[in-house]
């Protein structure tokens, strides 16, 4: 055998995994002394909008017609990173973003009280000093919420290696609460925010790693429920109730596994909605007035959802 055959079935040396001893020809523009436009033309292609590559054009990527690929990432952010943590469960609380703690709702009180009294005839200054009573007499619910915001916190860890963790929408009042409690406790504890078009702030208790900011209302709604093992609704407004009733639709029809929901303040959701008048009115079935119920305290709520379970035979802990 000559030495050139022995040369030629001997491996070669691996190329440099990014540099060429002889770049390629598209590596280098067209020379101008062939044509003196080219330079030109080239400059022109390489800034247009079309050349950007799609991950990396904004004009495109907010575009309505990449609404599909942007649903996806809306999505896939949050659940890989709450993958990440390892967050397999979920206690949801809601509940409204005007109920404050005692300490700042008796503080606008008594801020309402010295507005009335100085404008005695003002029919919107008495207006305002009956709501802010109103909002000093809910403020216990904020520490109710936080209170069992601590007991899911202290729960974290489920048997099979499950994680359990508080999630709130990230805003003030009684989500603020919840996650304040479970941060209280040292757990990890979620926020699902929402762009909206005026700023708003996430309350400062949410682990910093698990506080997202949705684009879409559907997407956020799709992670409350995909790791729910409970609904618990504190009084609210449009936002709560929008949950809660999407919630209770979901189980209703089945759509979704039913789940413990509380509704806690039985005295405010009785006012709010009458669910005996609407099995009288046969606008809904007696077994759907069973999908939820009331309580009062933090223990109180976390009893019954770990009840419940046990009867679905699906226990929580």
């Amino acid at each position: 055998m000559s030495r050139t055959d022995e040369g030629s079935r001997r491996e070669p040396a691996p190329p440099d995994p990014l540099r060429r001893r002889e770049p390629l020809p598209e590596e280098r523009p067209k020379p101008v002394h062939d044509d003196p436009e080219a330079a030109r033309r080239v400059a022109a292609l390489l800034a247009s909008p079309a050349y950007r590559e799609a991950d990396s054009d904004v004009d495109f990527l907010i575009s309505p017609e990449a609404r599909g690929p942007r649903l996806e990432l809306d999505y896939l952010k949050a659940e890989l990173l709450l993958r990440r943590y390892g967050i397999t469960d979920a206690i949801v609380v809601f509940g409204s973003t005007r109920i404050i703690e005692p300490k700042a709702a008796a503080a606008r009180l008594a801020e309402a009280r010295a507005m009335a009294a100085a404008r005695s005839d003002d029919p919107e200054a008495a207006a305002r000093l009956r709501i802010a009573a109103r909002i000093a007499d809910k403020a216990r619910y904020y520490e109710i919420a936080r209170e069992f915001g601590r007991i899911v916190g202290e729960a974290g860890q489920l048997p099979g290696g499950r994680r359990l963790a508080v999630v709130t929408g990230g805003g003030p009042g009684i989500m603020e609460a919840a996650n304040r409690g479970a941060f209280d406790a040292g757990a990890a504890t979620v926020g699902l925010n929402i762009h909206l078009p005026r700023e708003q702030f996430p309350n400062p208790y949410i682990t910093p790693d698990l506080c997202f900011r949705f684009h879409y209302f559907a997407i956020r709604k799709l992670h409350f429920m995909l790791r729910a093992q409970a609904l618990v609704a504190f009084p609210g407004g449009f936002g709560t109730m929008d949950e809660l009733f999407e919630t209770l639709t979901l189980a209703q029809t089945r759509v979704m596994k039913p789940v413990p929901i509380v509704l806690v303040g039985e005295a405010y959701w009785r006012r709010v909605f009458d669910p005996d008048f609407l099995v009288e009115e046969g606008v809904i079935a007696p077994e759907d007035r069973a999908l939820f119920w009331y309580a009062e305290t933090a223990p109180q709520i976390w009893e019954g959802i770990l009840r419940w379970r046990e009867k679905a035979g699906d226990p929580l802990t």
